[in-house]
Parts: structure tokens; C-alpha cells; sequence
């Protein structure tokens, strides 16, 4: 390997490794010095970092803001009810399930993977037909796919047990085991980034008509993208009901949908890195509101915010960072580490349309 090829690969391998580091670091010092209310936390704070960098490998990538990612979490998370939830609970309740997930009882391995093949599945069906629009039109129809989905698993009695919850299901995910599948979700999402997909796919973002002329083809690139990250979407929304124990569709609606959508767009939208300082700034965000929501003593009193405080407060957070920091905190690039390049290099802007398709 030449000197130019090391140099390349170490500035592009080692900012990953040490967002790796710094979230392992994280997870590490709050699983072991942390109680079990912060353990909590930070796992479920891990597997929304998955659905979050999900979301990124898409719309980071695309441009095209999707609303509907949250349904795919919600057709993942109910797949992985139903294979490992108790059978006999399943046979009584869940009348509409076939015989092979009704009367058995499978391990966890198998369940977060079925939900995420089963949501790529959706995915790809979706995606080729609503892909050929581009913009605002785009990102309603993802939202209407959303509703749908609702709509669907809430009147589903005898396969989703409708507007009620499945429960019995083994809550096996905790700090470690969400740790693992976040860094997997990240790795994924750097891969897709640079690859021959993820380059095509921003020059479609930057200038559609230049990249269409030049041989690349929008929607096979974008669909490329909306699979992958409904599959990693997906592997967020299996670990979620097997770290709750419990499924409702009500949890995959418009709150999740608005709370990891601000996630990414506080972090930065364009980067992974964004994705992740978004999860864990607006996790930080609401936990210090939560506690003020429950009371702070002040002398002989108690003070306390009024319930919602924290929704309203992320709110005009978001919009801050609209107004101010539109790019968000990380201003939508990747980490960079000193002396991997000089400063003109490692800031320079994201490759142009001619530059990506040529190196495709």
C-alpha cells in the first residue's frame, strides 16, 4: 500500500473507530458506575442511536425527508413480538397468526433478524413505487405509508391484537447487547457512505439533472438507500420490544416519528456523526427536563415543571438550531481527526456531481 493509500484509509477509518471508541466509552461508563434507571437510559438511548443512523443512511444521503421510517420500526417490532412472545398467549390472542409463528417460540437471533428482512421486504415493494417522486411529494407519501401502517396494525385484532399490547415477550436487550448492534449500525451506515451507492446518491441529492445525465439512475440509488436503512431501521425496532417486553402500535406513531427526526436534524442530517451527537444531545436534553418535570426541592418547597415541558422545550430547541446552526451541531460533516491531512483538505465540501459519478 502506498503512502497516498494509507493516508487515505487512515483518514477515513480512524474518525469511525473513534466515534466507536467514544460510544463504547459512553455505554461502558454508564453500565458501570451508572444505577439501573441510567442503565436503562442509555440502552434505549443505544437503540434509538440505530433507528437515528438509519434514518441518516437515507435521508442524509438523499436529501428526500422520509416520515414514514417509523413504520417500518413498527412492522420489525411486531415480527420480533410474534416469534418470541409465549405461544400459548399467541393462541388464544393471536388467532391470525400462521401455524409456524403461533406454536412456537423462536431465539432472539432470529427475531431481530426477520423483523429487519421482513421490513427491508416492505421496504423494497414501497420504495420502487414512491421513489419516482422527488421533494415534499416524496416525504408525504412516506408519511402516508406511516399511516397506513397504523391504521393497519391497530384494526389487525387477530394478527396485532389491534389497539392492545402483545405481551410476554422475553426482555432479553440491555446496555451491551444494544451497544453491539449500534456499532454494527454505524460501520453499516460509513459503508453505505462511501461506497459507489452512497456517491451516486448524494450527486442525485446535489444536482438530479447533471447526475441523471451522467448515467446514474435516481431511483435505483435511492432505493438502494430506503432498503438499507429500513433494515437497520428495522434491527431498531426488533431490539426495542425486546427491551420494553411489551408491543403497541401507538409507540411507533407520530412521537417516535418527531422525536428521532429531531434527533438527526439537531445532530446534523448530512453526517453519521450527526446522527449520533443528535441521539445523545437530545437524550441528555430530555432526561434534565424529566427531572424538573419531577421536582426539584428549593428550600422547604418543590419545584416542579408542568408535564409536556420537555416536548415543548425540544421544540423550540429544534427551531433554535434551525434558525442559527441549520446544518446542525456538527454542521453535517464527519469527524475529523488532526494531522490526518491539511486543514483545507479535511474541510473541503462534499464531492460534486461530476467528481462522484466519475469515481463510480
Amino acid at each position: 500500500m502506498t503512502d497516498t493509500a494509507q493516508r487515505r484509509f487512515l483518514r477515513a477509518a480512524l474518525p469511525v473507530l473513534a466515534l466507536l471508541l467514544g460510544v463504547t466509552a459512553i455505554t461502558a461508563l454508564v453500565a458501570l458506575l451508572g444505577n439501573d434507571e441510567m442503565a436503562l437510559t442509555v440502552t434505549e438511548a443505544l437503540v434509538r442511536l440505530i433507528v437515528v443512523v438509519g434514518l441518516s443512511v437515507f435521508i442524509g444521503n438523499s436529501g428526500v425527508v422520509s416520515f414514514g421510517h417509523i413504520g417500518f420500526m413498527c412492522i420489525a417490532a411486531y415480527a420480533a413480538a410474534w416469534a418470541t412472545c409465549n405461544p400459548m398467549w399467541k393462541q388464544l390472542m393471536l388467532t391470525g397468526l400462521p401455524v409456524f409463528l403461533q406454536q412456537a417460540q423462536y431465539p432472539f437471533w432470529v427475531a431481530v433478524a426477520g423483523g429487519a428482512v421482513l421490513a427491508a421486504a416492505v421496504a423494497l415493494v414501497f420504495g420502487a413505487v414512491i421513489l419516482r417522486l422527488s421533494g415534499i411529494a416524496a416525504s408525504i407519501a412516506t408519511f402516508a405509508f406511516l399511516a397506513i401502517v397504523n391504521n393497519v396494525y391497530s384494526n389487525w385484532d387477530s394478527v396485532t391484537a389491534g389497539v392492545s399490547s402483545i405481551i410476554g415477550i422475553p426482555t432479553v436487550v440491555g446496555p451491551w447487547t444494544g451497544l453491539a448492534f449500534a456499532l454494527g449500525a454505524i460501520v453499516l451506515a460509513f459503508w453505505f457512505k462511501g461506497s459507489r451507492f452512497g456517491l451516486m446518491l448524494r450527486a442525485t441529492r446535489d444536482d438530479p439533472v447533471a447526475a441523471r445525465a451522467s448515467g446514474v439512475s435516481i431511483v435505483r440509488v435511492r432505493l438502494a438507500a430506503f432498503v438499507l436503512s429500513a433494515f437497520i431501521v428495522g434491527i431498531g425496532g426488533a431490539l426495542f420490544v425486546q427491551f420494553l417486553g411489551v408491543a403497541t402500535v401507538d409507540m411507533f406513531y407520530l412521537q417516535l416519528t418527531f422525536i428521532t427526526l429531531a434527533m438527526l436534524i439537531i445532530g446534523g442530517m448530512g453526517s453519521v456523526t450527526g446522527a449520533i451527537v443528535g441521539v445523545f444531545a437530545v437524550t441528555v436534553f430530555v432526561e434534565f427536563f424529566r427531572f424538573l418535570e419531577s421536582g426539584v426541592a428549593v428550600g422547604e418547597s418543590v419545584l416542579a415543571l408542568p408535564e409536556g415541558s420537555q416536548e415543548i422545550a425540544l421544540g423550540i430547541g429544534m427551531a433554535l438550531i434551525l434558525i442559527f446552526r441549520p446544518k446542525g451541531l456538527t454542521g453535517s460533516r464527519e469527524l475529523r481527526l488532526p494531522g490526518l491531512g491539511s486543514s483545507r483538505r479535511a474541510m473541503a465540501p462534499p464531492l460534486t456531481t461530476t467528481e462522484a459519478t466519475a469515481r463510480s
